[in-house]
């Protein structure tokens, strides 16, 4: 059985522990899974662990058990978490490299820091996968982009890839593009969201009932998503948007009144400020 360990248990480690937990006993051919779960309010851990099978630790337990640890602190925290895990994880790379069963992978989920830079602050020259995952993985519908260093095998990254299919879809990458990825991945669920409350509010606005406009609107998201996604590659979003569009129609006026707004720009703009956000975290 592998042992996945979680430092932090916030919303993206919640959600990446319950897509470990989904997969359960199928995960490593069969092998299966333990889950040890690590937070500096250890009530939340405790609530977690009871919901996903798991069982509440320390991060140094955490560091010491894992075979794969989950780092799921903030980026400025990361630094004083490693420096508290350092040595243990020295300890079983020692350990592994002498031939033991010390071997372990840090799984980096912190904007704006690379693989690099998380193996520097722990101190060691170990295995590391980095993930940029977003918060619909806890229900299987996310997205996770991934890529790793070279410490980490053929066999081990798809064992990895194997324990995350139950969060949705995995997309496999070089490091330098994950940043722009994770702008829209990462950060789009919000700007989602706010289009969401948008289209209910408009529909409120002309005397839809509150908790039937967010239904419609979000069912409707849904759908169009996708739409996208059963015709990519051949069919471009523009070519379902001018299927909508009946000349002298009504959904081209709304097409034009969101033009007009400067709506498509917004949203780049959007994605362009989440991802240079990003790169100042670095």
């Amino acid at each position: 059985m592998k042992t996945i360990g979680f430092i932090g248990t916030g919303n993206m480690g919640s959600a990446l522990a319950k897509a470990v937990a989904a997969k359960g006993k199928a995960a490593f051919h069969g092998e299966g899974t333990s889950i040890l779960l690590a937070n500096r309010t250890p009530a939340k851990a405790e609530a977690l662990a009871k919901e996903v099978g798991g069982s509440s630790v320390s991060n140094k337990d955490a560091a010491a058990k894992a075979d794969y640890l989950f780092l799921g602190v903030k980026p400025q925290m990361m630094a004083d978490m490693l420096s508290e895990i350092g040595p243990i994880l020295k300890e079983r790379e020692k350990a592994a490299g002498a031939g033991g069963a010390g071997r372990f992978i840090l799984v980096t989920m912190a904007a704006g820091l690379t693989m690099q830079r998380i193996a520097e602050m722990a101190g060691c020259s170990c295995p590391v996968i980095r993930i940029m995952p977003n918060t619909p993985a806890s229900i299987g519908k996310g997205v996770i982009l991934l890529s790793r260093n070279g410490l980490v095998t053929d066999d081990e990254m798809q064992d990895f890839l194997d324990l995350l299919s139950e969060a949705g879809l995995l997309g496999v990458m070089p490091e330098h593009l994950i940043d722009a990825g994770s702008a829209v991945s990462g950060c789009g669920p919000a700007f989602v969201y706010m289009f969401i409350e948008a289209l209910a509010d408009g529909g409120v606005a002309c005397g839809l009932p509150r908790a039937d406009a967010y239904r419609y609107a979000a069912q409707m998201v849904a759908g169009s998503a996708e739409m996208v996604l059963h015709g990519l590659p051949g069919t471009h979003p523009g070519a379902l948007k001018d299927a909508v569009c009946s000349p002298g129609g009504t959904t081209i006026q709304g097409v034009r009144e969101l033009e007009e707004a400067g709506f498509r720009g917004a949203v780049m703009d959007a994605v362009i400020a989440a991802y240079e956000k990003t790169v100042a975290l670095r």
